[in-house]
């Protein structure tokens, strides 16, 4: 009676009938209504690269995200995407029971159906689907999730892709090529006295933002050492060049051959190690004259001197490190330039030593990593076998490649040639609208899972991901609401009489795969967490939010220096006035989390702009253009064109604009479709010679204002005309 009564009472007042079926009380158990909270330990999957939190809990609703302090990929610290991982929780547009789409694919139209339907329309659909016909998409994925997917592939014969849209390919390729490494080492910021940095904007987006950020925290301030030195070169003033000491403006693709000249000029003056600059020139017989400063300074943007001056600091302010990343890897010569800029690490001594490039073991019970990218040339692959009716069946999960692939792959026009396409998400993305079967997994604070970080601290780490709250979508009865993804897997295997391979004879759902993984690291007794009985241990890691092993190290053989190229590799771009330089806003990443409003209206750290796409230009550029900010401009590629609204600023060359990824969904919920544009859809479809790789920073594009004009939302008030007679003073692209 007395909810009765309080349900009436709140209708009223216009409260929607589901939300009391959350908050009313006499849905909590009474143990719960106590006015405490309770922290509980768990993985953040905001981020690409998971990071240890905790999560302020009271009864029974999640109410803060902080940094765990025990984690060691982040020791406390967290970052704005992680925090939003509330919204995500308690999105109003979660999909909270399977459908099924009733008319044409991509109308959008739906119908819930039952778990027990939806997986036995899917089973039935598989039935005589062979092999190669079923296509697994996921973001990259590891930790035991990864077990169990590489275990679903292998039992089925299917292909399974790793797909996220700013890929990891030629960073991968040139940790290998350069270090012999199949796990992203750690770069050791903290302990390094100078850093240099090519195209990788780590302290925003690459990588792992909140390692690094935490890293260059200690790198800056630590006390007892000195205030670190620190040189950011990249063709857009980005939040890490923001934060650099100097700030290099180099010409988009030329970062390799700016490398290369260092590298001649620290072997010139015998600043070098000498093992090292014997292997790298092989005993001196690799002519390295064409990347003399006076040859480079021309191609690159950078004068010759201060190219100089940069491999001086570089070789002998020690521990140095080199990074190369980002918009570096990101033209036809990628992999060039990376291979160059990270052969500088031996120069200086720093590789597998505190302060320069620590390596990573691999990780312990013979857990995936999940960072395997698969490249754009294979994602290309793909969309040409859906469209040549090849693909039977495509699952997506935590992947989005109907927004992320440039429009000339064509992948949403392929999807037609598919007979099945399942989505996994919780929300409505671009895929998602696309697919015939939903079924929504849990929420990550709803769910178990693990995490290998990659890159690691040094040494192994399994993060353990535990549910700090119930399924959300719990109250609508077993056969609706959200489940495990792995679980469905688990389940479709046995209905196919093709049971997936797990680990132990009582395993039957995902939580006791992720139990008996850690049944394994309780038999390795080493570690965080020690225990005489298992059930302490389990207690142990979830209470600590993982567990790892200080003393397990990378233990292999020291790799030996490749030789340096002889000869400079020039990138190959599309025609147009302007480079065209996609990057990472603050809060939107790579466009996996624009449904989130908080996010939406992060301001971004350099032009403090918020739910809009934008177009940095040069303000002399715009002036000569009679571009004003506000002014909506179209963005043509040879691919197509975009609108957005210009904001001139002296942090970007004459010679290129910027425009921030992450809007223009097709799909998605209320926040985030239609809103903006995709930078993604007017990219030219060049890829790296070497890897296949998605040259996303090769295009050119050209500017044309539309005579519309729209107010900037942005937190920074308008900055005043730059003229000659005023006293302010403006640094030079090129600051030598």
């Amino acid at each position: 009676m007395g909810g009765s009564a309080t349900a009436v009472a709140a209708a009223a007042c216009g409260v929607p009938e589901k939300e009391l079926l959350v908050q009313a009380p006499l849905e909590m158990p009474e143990d719960l209504v106590t006015g405490l909270d309770n922290w509980y330990a768990t993985i953040d999957r905001q981020n690409r690269n998971g990071i240890g939190i905790v999560v302020r809990v009271m009864e029974g609703r999640a109410k803060k995200i902080e940094g765990n302090v025990d984690y060691p990929v982040n020791v406390g610290k967290h970052n704005a995407i992680a925090d939003a991982g509330v919204q995500s929780l308690y999105h109003p547009d979660r999909i909270s029971a399977p459908l099924v789409r009733t008319g044409e694919r991509g109308e959008g139209n739906w119908e819930e159906i039952s778990w027990t339907d939806a997986v036995s329309r899917i089973a039935s659909r598989l039935e005589g689907v062979s092999g190669e016909e079923l296509v697994l998409v996921t973001s990259p994925i590891g930790g035991h999730m990864g077990s169990v997917v590489n275990s679903f592939t292998d039992a089925f014969g299917s292909t399974h892709l790793q797909y996220e849209p700013l890929e990891r390919t030629v960073l991968q390729a040139s940790i290998k090529n350069v270090f012999g490494q199949d796990v992203m080492p750690d770069f050791d910021i903290e302990n390094a006295a100078y850093v240099l940095s090519f195209g990788a904007d780590f302290l925003n987006g690459w990588v792992s933002p909140v390692r690094f950020g935490r890293g260059y925290g200690d790198f800056r301030h630590a006390e007892g050492r000195e205030r670190g030195t620190f040189t950011h070169i990249e063709s857009r003033l980005s939040m890490t060049a923001a934060n650099a000491d100097d700030w290099i403006y180099v010409k988009p693709g030329y970062e390799g051959v700016l490398a290369l000249s260092m590298a001649k000029v620290i072997i010139d003056e015998g600043l070098g190690d000498d093992a090292a600059v014997a292997s790298l020139t092989q005993n001196g017989t690799n002519d390295l004259s064409q990347f003399d400063p006076s040859n480079v300074s021309a191609v690159s943007g950078v004068p010759a001197q201060r190219i100089r001056e940069i491999a001086h600091e570089f070789a002998t302010k020690r521990p140095a490190v080199a990074i190369g990343g980002g918009s570096a890897a990101a033209h036809t010569n990628g992999l060039f330039n990376l291979n160059a800029v990270h052969s500088l690490n031996y120069l200086v001594g720093n590789v597998n030593k505190k302060g320069g490039v620590i390596f990573n073991p691999m990780p312990p019970i013979g857990l995936p990593v999940g960072s395997r990218s698969s490249s754009f040339q294979q994602m290309s692959t793909l969309s040409d076998r859906m469209a040549n009716r090849e693909v039977k069946a495509l699952f997506v999960r935590e992947a989005d490649p109907f927004y992320g692939m440039p429009s000339s792959s064509e992948v949403r026009k392929a999807s037609f040639g598919v007979d099945l396409i399942v989505s996994f998400s919780g929300q409505f993305d671009d895929t998602t609208a696309m697919a015939d079967i939903v079924l929504p997994e849990h929420n990550y604070l709803e769910d178990w899972g693990t995490d290998v970080p990659d890159p690691g601290p040094g040494y192994q780490v399994v993060g353990f991901q535990q549910p700090v709250v119930r399924p959300f979508f719990e109250n609508r009865g077993g056969h609706l609401g959200t489940k495990n993804f792995g679980d469905v897997l688990i389940t479709l295997g046995e209905i196919l009489s093709n049971p997936l391979s797990l680990p132990g004879d009582d395993v039957k759902t995902f939580k006791d795969v992720v139990e008996q993984g850690a049944r394994s690291l309780y038999g390795l007794n080493r570690g965080s967490v020690k225990s005489d009985d298992f059930r302490s241990f389990w207690q142990g890691v979830l209470q600590r939010g993982g567990w790892w092993d200080t003393g397990a190290r990378y233990d292999g053989p020291s790799p030996t220096p490749p030789a340096l190229p002889v000869s400079p590799q020039e990138p190959i771009s599309g025609s147009g006035e302007f480079a065209l330089v996609p990057f990472e806003s603050a809060g939107l990443s790579d466009g996996r989390t624009s449904d989130l409003p908080w996010l939406q209206a992060l301001p971004d750290p350099i032009s403090t702009a918020v739910w809009h796409t934008w177009v940095e230009i040069n303000n002399k550029k715009a002036e000569e253009m009679d571009i004003r900010e506000g002014d909506v401009v179209e963005v043509t590629s040879p691919r197509g064109s975009i609108k957005a609204l210009a904001y001139p600023h002296p942090g970007i060359s004459p010679d290129a604009v910027a425009v921030p990824i992450g809007g223009g969904h097709l799909g998605g919920g209320r926040y985030s479709k239609e809103r903006g544009s995709n930078v993604f859809s007017i990219l030219e479809p060049l890829t790296d010679d070497k890897t296949g790789a998605l040259a996303w920073g090769a295009t050119r594009v050209s500017l044309r204002k539309t005579g519309d004009w729209v107010r900037l939302s942005k937190f920074e008030n308008t900055k005043p005309d730059i003229s000659e007679d005023t006293h302010r003073k403006i640094i030079p692209l090129t600051n030598g």
